[in-house]
């Protein structure tokens, strides 16, 4: 006698655990499309309503092996129900598509850890190539982690084959799609989006748009029917402020920000860049926006992309140049025309790891003593720094708002995990954006061209052509007020220090450093550029413990704010986390007499919250 035993229906064996956060890495070969996954999901996330960081990792080398450990691209992003200010520590999720993936980003993994491997490119050649003496899913060396085996690359073909008419090679390509299903599947996120995205990318190639839908749409139903998951994870709504938001790159904010200063100043944009990584994106952007009188120049160097902003802005136009370290070096020349013509240049230097070539692909603050020092003689310049990627449109404003007020190069200083990283940014009212005001010399009488305003000691902009207002500019050192050639040694010595006097004037024009917690104590935390994220976040856990813990974030960094010392004098101990060897702490020590303690990281990496606090509780 035979029974029949009853399994209950999936539905009723599949558990639902809420979360407040989760970190996922994407990592795969840099033909896997990691960047295309990671971003979807990215886009879901934030249409969902989640709050969102992300970090995309690109292989440095161009047209790395296939499957080798250089051509490793990876993409990671952290959503969550409350507000995230970095890309998460540690990830607890790694989709790995092949063995060298694998290897390059196991160790990051947090124990215990989801890890979803593509067991199909698990072959001895891949193997061997990513350095494994042995298969890694074989010898229990990944004992520590959730592991999940899919095949996804030949569940995927199978998936295909039979349903749209594209070659074998074409058919691979969309196993990122299957991977990015499974995730929506895992971690209950609609397909919508993305489908949208997808119809709208491919449709003029037909054939492709349907292949990486079935693509979608199988890794979905395959998470939802198959024993490999017994749990979806849900991931609720952010309590974001009221508003309308759109993801936002560092590099497209910049882009939209300087579009915005036009409008706001009613002068055009005149953009001349070389590309180079990780700056080349905001050329990119720029271009695409003729229809607000842009213009860009794509340049045959980087000397020619600066010589050309420069006389793009003696014209009255807001004069644009973008470029990397490297880029910088070749400009500084140029640049010291533009401090000695006293023109509203802007230099946008999205720092990068060097020297020389060094990390082109990955992040780095080691370029803040070469825009402040990084030319000949005495030559002074404005800079100042985004903290956040959608911060990055709102210094881009400020960037031109200083440059014509105080006639004087700016330089704007992002970087690389800027740049690609992502957040939501609330779009903002224009009503709320600062004025910046424009006025061009037009009554001949008493002209001089290097007369100053008394306030901001800018001399006066008199377009060329305009009657009457005939002047010479030029490198050579001018005579004070009228402009002309001069070799008068005090004449000199005068001109030297009014040029440092007008851009240390611009404190004044600037807002006062801002305190994170209490406005004394026993640590201060202070920090520029990318690092807020993990340094406020470090410091919001500690002061959460009880420590008396504060920071401060400067994205005025010359000249500094003008109540710097006073926040400085409040604290026993400044830490100062940089991706660099300690250049602002330097820049601390020596103008403040404030001995300042150096986190130092150059690994091409942004810091991991832990490490901010584990400096921190060094000194407490």
């Amino acid at each position: 006698m035979s029974s029949v035993i009853e399994m209950p229906p999936r539905e009723a064996q599949i558990k639902t655990e809420e979360l407040e956060a989760v970190t996922i890495r994407f990592a795969g070969d840099s033909g896997d499309g990691m960047q295309l996954t990671g971003a979807q999901f990215t886009n879901t996330a934030a249409v969902f309503g989640n709050d969102i960081s992300t970090l995309p990792d690109f292989p440095a080398e161009i047209r790395a092996p296939q499957g080798s450990l250089p051509g490793v691209s990876g993409f990671q992003l952290n959503f969550s129900s409350h507000d995230v200010r970095t890309p998460g520590d540690t990830p607890q999720v790694l989709v790995a598509m092949n063995p060298a993936a694998l290897k390059v980003n196991i160790a990051d993994l947090e124990t215990g850890g989801t890890l979803i491997v593509n067991t199909d490119e698990f072959n001895e050649a891949n193997l061997k190539k990513a350095a494994y003496a042995s298969n890694p899913l074989e010898d229990d060396s990944l004992s520590a982690y959730r592991v999940h085996k899919l095949p996804i690359t030949s569940l995927n073909l199978e998936a295909l084959k039979t349903t749209v008419q594209l070659t074998r090679k074409d058919m691979d390509r969309c196993k990122n799609f299957f991977a990015l299903g499974v995730l929506y599947w895992l971690y209950d996120r609609s397909l919508e989006a993305t489908e949208t995205w997808i119809e709208a990318k491919f449709s003029a190639k037909p054939e492709v748009m349907k292949a990486n839908l079935i693509a979608l749409r199988t890794g979905f139903n395959y998470a939802d029917t198959t024993e490999v998951f017994t749990t979806h994870y849900t991931v609720k709504k952010a309590d974001l402020p009221g508003g309308t938001y759109r993801r936002i790159t560092g590099n497209e904010a910049t882009a939209i920000g300087f579009i915005a200063a036009s409008e706001l100043s009613g002068l055009p944009i005149f953009y001349g860049s070389y590309p180079i990584t990780p700056a080349s994106d905001i050329l990119h952007e720029l271009s695409r926006r003729k229809n607000f009188g842009v213009k860009t120049f794509q340049a045959e160097d980087e000397i020619a992309a600066v010589c050309a902003a420069i006389g793009a802005s003696f014209a009255g136009h807001i004069g644009l140049t973008g470029t990397s370290g490297p880029g910088v070096a070749l400009k500084q020349e140029a640049v010291g025309l533009a401090v000695m013509t006293e023109l509203p240049l802007v230099v946008i230097n999205v720092q990068r790891g060097g020297p020389s070539t060094g990390l082109p692909t990955k992040t780095e603050q080691a370029d803040l003593l070469q825009a402040i020092y990084g030319r000949n003689g005495e030559c002074p310049v404005i800079v100042i720094a985004p903290a956040t990627p959608a911060d990055c449109f709102n210094m881009a404003i400020e960037a031109v708002r200083l440059a014509f007020k105080f006639m004087s190069p700016v330089f704007f200083l992002s970087d690389g995990y800027l740049a690609n990283g992502a957040e939501p940014w609330a779009l903002p009212n224009v009503a709320d954006l600062p004025e910046i005001p424009v006025k061009f010399e037009t009554n001949p009488e008493g002209f001089l061209p290097y007369i100053r305003d008394e306030k901001t000691l800018a001399r006066p902009f008199a377009i060329p052509g305009t009657p009457g207002l005939e002047h010479r500019i030029g490198g050579i050192e001018k005579q004070h007020e009228t402009g002309n050639v001069s070799y008068d040694p005090d004449n000199h010595e005068f001109m030297v220090k009014m040029r440092q006097a007008k851009v240390d004037r611009a404190a004044q024009f600037i807002p006062d450093l801002e305190i994170f917690g209490e406005a004394s104590g026993r640590v201060l935390v202070l920090g520029w550029g990318s690092t807020y994220g993990a340094i406020t976040s470090a410091v919001e856990r500690l002061q959460r413990q009880g420590k008396s813990v504060s920071s401060a974030h400067l994205k005025y960094l010359n000249p500094f704010p003008k109540n710097t010392a006073e926040v400085l004098k409040g604290f026993e101990r400044v830490i100062i986390p940089e991706m660099n060897l300690g250049q602002l702490a330097m820049l601390v020590r020596s103008r403040f007499l404030v001995d300042a303690v150096t986190l130092s990281k150059v690994k091409g990496r942004p810091f991991q919250i832990r490490e901010i606090m584990a400096k921190v509780e060094e000194y407490l």
